[in-house]
């Protein structure tokens, strides 16, 4: 099967199913461009900067839109008292009421689709597009490197704990966690999906590179994005000058195990003090190009 072809075939069916070619969204007189920008302002009212990260909008598209949404009494934009550096924007009376009827158009039109299909093919399809969902979202992740003090990099780490203390028998304490490394986090519409760094290890193992802190959101297992990250995360030691890696893990942790042996790691008997570690890893690094 031609995955990009497959991919393409569903993008028009679906754009015209829903109605994104035409210049009214839904009969709302706005096109679809601007009725999503005012879906994801909500009630709630949104960032900017959030907006812009979320949509993947570049800034003057961004602002053309918030124009005229504001040209059309739906949507205020003001600095955030708590940081006057940050804008945010919210939604008048009108553009509250336009929201609801947007929403209510949107649930109607879904149900239209679906409407013709057995419940069976209701399940099929709903199963189809959660796979699809997450696999495109997977594939167009944002990546970069960020410093530990990083708030959505904190956020990860704080993710991460929290994680490690709903499953690990006796819970988990960081304690004054070590932020020494470099760091990737992977981003989906602006919020982290998924975090790790390389260290270089002191004493007897002067030089090797230790992958610490990884991490992927629960909602996102099963699209590959572990094993993506871990290959990343290779690639940054490899840059930072490793010809070999060393992990910890904790015994209950049994999926992330699998992942390490599948990629080629190798138990190795305990290399460190790491009170919650029950397993131990290494994996040589041969020479090769960074992963795409």
């Amino acid at each position: 099967m031609d995955t990009t072809a497959t991919l393409r075939g569903f993008n028009r069916t679906y754009t015209q199913r829903i109605g994104a070619l035409e210049e009214s969204f839904l009969g709302t007189g706005r096109p679809l461009g601007a009725s999503r920008l005012l879906f994801e302002i909500g009630p709630d009212g949104a960032g900017v900067r959030e907006l812009r990260d979320r949509l993947g909008l570049d800034s003057g598209y961004l602002t053309r839109l918030l124009r005229r949404l504001d040209g059309d009494g739906l949507v205020r934009v003001d600095a955030d008292p708590a940081d006057r550096r940050r804008r945010v924007a919210t939604l008048t009376t009108a553009g509250l009421r336009a929201w609801q009827e947007l929403d209510d158009r949107s649930e109607e039109l879904a149900q239209r689709l679906v409407a013709p299909l057995t419940e069976r093919q209701r399940v099929r399809l709903a199963e189809a597009l959660a796979t699809a969902d997450l696999l495109v979202r997977a594939a167009t992740i944002q990546l970069r490197e960020v410093a530990p003090d990083d708030p959505a990099a904190a956020d990860a780490a704080g993710r991460y704990f929290a994680e490690l203390a709903r499953r690990f028998p006796g819970g988990f304490d960081p304690g004054d966690p070590d932020h020494a490394g470099t760091f990737l986090l992977a981003t989906s519409a602006g919020r982290p999906v998924a975090y790790g760094g390389v260290r270089e290890l002191d004493g007897d193992l002067r030089g090797v590179g230790e992958i610490k802190r990884m991490w992927v959101d629960e909602a996102w297992r099963g699209a590959g994005l572990g094993a993506r990250m871990l290959r990343e995360l290779e690639a940054l030691a490899r840059r930072l000058g490793h010809d070999r890696v060393v992990l910890d893990t904790n015994g209950t942790l049994t999926e992330a195990i699998a992942m390490y042996e599948r990629a080629g790691y190798r138990a190795i008997p305990r290399y460190n003090d790491n009170p919650y570690a029950e397993a131990w890893f290494e994996k040589d690094l041969s020479p090769g190009p960074r992963p795409a």
